[in-house]
């Protein structure tokens, strides 16, 4: 699900950054596979602030994800480096910290980034509405963004691209032609054109609400969240389909407690370099002892558990092989 915000304050987000290497930090570790979900990157990656859709660089040398307030009323893209076997302290992306800019998806190659925005679009300062950008690496940080056509982008709101090896889009959307209250759309790559978005079929799309969909390269298996179905674990959660032998999606399923939570679980991301699944998660610190003292609570606030989103990380070899054997 996606909140809109109203006000963005850059600076304040810079100094939390920078507050951020005084506290004894984790590694970033996006080479291990895990067979239970772990958290990334503790006190670098994943704050008291709240951190959403992670996308990482096909040559592993770049992440950039969402860092906002604990509330996200101000939200920005943020991105650490790979340099000399270290990453780098995470900085605002240099197109990003006026507006409110979410969900970043790397194109195959690494040189194009595309994102939602509320940004003002097509020459019309009124526009809030968040739509579908992309932006090219340029010599010194990304080049100025643009905006898909009006194709893919309406006056009503456009989330979370995720395009496949083939450059067919998949996003969030609510239209006229949906099958539920939020859905999932594709729209086809033609000879350099994008072609009115159509959307998922009932085996991925319900009455409910579907959004934050991840497609795989090859577009044979997507990771999505979905809000109201009869099994939501709580709060929304992570779904996955395959395609079966005649290129049809399966009925999606629950990935189950193996991933989810009882809270929201969100914005998937496979690194397919090392089969790794990442995703967002609202959950918090279980089984706290009671809070006697001001100071404890503070604390508790003050921690990457808060239940303000984080990143998480398990291999997808574990998921899958859930998923077969239900």
């Amino acid at each position: 699900m996606n909140f809109k915000s109203l006000f963005f304050l850059p600076l304040l987000l810079a100094s939390c950054l920078s507050a951020t290497k005084e506290i004894p930090s984790h590694p970033i570790d996006i080479k291990t596979k895990t067979t239970a979900v772990t958290l990334l990157g503790e006190h670098i990656l994943s704050t008291p602030l709240y951190e959403r859709d992670i996308a990482i660089a096909p040559k592993g040398n770049q992440i950039v994800y969402t860092l906002a307030d604990y509330k996200q009323t101000m939200r920005c893209l943020v991105t650490t480096t790979l340099e000399d076997g270290k990453w780098s302290t995470p900085k605002i992306l240099n197109i990003s910290g006026t507006f409110h800019d979410i969900e970043p998806f790397f194109s195959d190659t690494g040189n194009r980034l595309y994102f939602a925005s509320n940004r003002p679009i097509y020459n019309d300062q009124s526009r809030r509405d968040y739509n579908i950008w992309y932006s090219d690496r340029a010599h010194d940080g990304w080049a100025d963004p643009i905006a898909l056509d009006s194709t893919i982008n309406t006056k009503g709101d456009e989330f979370f691209p995720s395009l496949s090896n083939k450059g067919h889009l998949y996003f969030t959307a609510t239209r006229g032609n949906g099958v539920g209250k939020e859905d999932i759309y594709r729209s086809e790559y033609r000879n350099g054109v994008y072609q009115t978005p159509e959307a998922l079929p009932t085996a991925i799309n319900s009455p409910a609400f579907e959004f934050n969909a991840y497609i795989s390269p090859n577009e044979d298996l997507i990771i999505f969240s979905s809000y109201g179905r009869q099994d939501d674990l709580g709060g929304g959660d992570l779904y996955m389909s395959l395609k079966d032998e005649k290129g049809e999606w399966k009925a999606a399923k629950n990935l189950g407690i193996q991933v989810n939570s009882d809270r929201l679980d969100y914005c998937p991301f496979v690194d397919w370099n090392t089969n790794i699944l990442y995703f967002t998660s609202d959950r918090s610190l279980k089984d706290h002892k009671p809070i006697h003292h001001i100071d404890t609570l503070k604390n508790y606030s003050n921690s990457s558990l808060n239940g303000f989103g984080n990143l998480y990380k398990i291999g997808l070899d574990e998921v899958v092989k859930t998923y077969n054997q239900d």
